[in-house]
């Protein structure tokens, strides 16, 4: 898609929402045009309030992506318990989570320019699917709950699992795990909206016993 600009004439009148909240004299209005690539026929005219006249060509989708370049948005920061390098059993609680980070579950904003052109951005994880090595997945809504020893045996809150078998036949007898977050990133900018969707990911192992039972 790409936007070309023509100053309006007259200039809408004090208090017109095409000012954006701005006052007359204050930058000025006008007619975006936006031709879709493909297209010769499709194209969407709006008003835009700019500081600075803009400068042709600018697709404010294309800034969006910049700003999220910025991010370094990553997979989840992964805690679980049991820890990798220890070993749970059969039937006990898992408990998974991330770090609140910006980086890894947000909110993380950043901007990006061209022009007068100026678009932020703004992404969050929505969910994690933890896959979990064994032919299961589990989908948390939040980042999860750290475990802390208080919580004995207790299951997680918001993020848990039981293994039903052993690690013992799986590859290092140990059980892959991924977590992928999905992020929702909703931009601003140049007189338009939109929300981009993207996912990362993040691996870790556990090792699960199996439970004896003493006669």
């Amino acid at each position: 898609m790409t936007c070309t600009y023509k100053k309006a004439a007259p200039q809408p009148p004090a208090g017109s929402p095409d000012w954006e909240g701005h006052k007359p004299g204050d930058g000025a209005v006008y007619e975006q045009t936006c031709r879709y690539k493909n297209s010769d026929d499709f194209s969407i005219t709006r008003m835009v309030w700019a500081a600075n006249p803009p400068k042709g060509g600018v697709d404010p989708a294309v800034l969006a992506q910049r700003a999220v370049d910025k991010m370094r948005l990553r997979g989840p920061a992964i805690g679980i318990v049991p820890k990798p390098g220890g070993h749970g059993l059969v039937g006990l609680p898992v408990w998974m989570w991330t770090a609140k980070t910006p980086e890894a579950y947000g909110p993380n904003t950043a901007t990006a320019s061209t022009g007068a052109v100026t678009v932020t951005a703004t992404a969050k994880v929505d969910q994690i699917v933890w896959d979990m090595g064994d032919g299961h997945q589990v989908t948390c809504t939040t980042a999860g709950t750290p475990y802390k020893s208080s919580y004995g045996k207790q299951s997680s809150p918001d993020c848990g699992y039981r293994y039903r078998h052993s690690s013992k036949d799986e590859p290092g007898k140990k059980y892959p795990v991924t977590a992928t977050a999905t992020w929702s990133i909703d931009w601003r900018g140049g007189g338009q909206t939109g929300q981009i969707t993207q996912t990362r990911q993040s691996q870790t192992q556990v090792s699960i016993g199996q439970l004896k039972v003493l006669n």
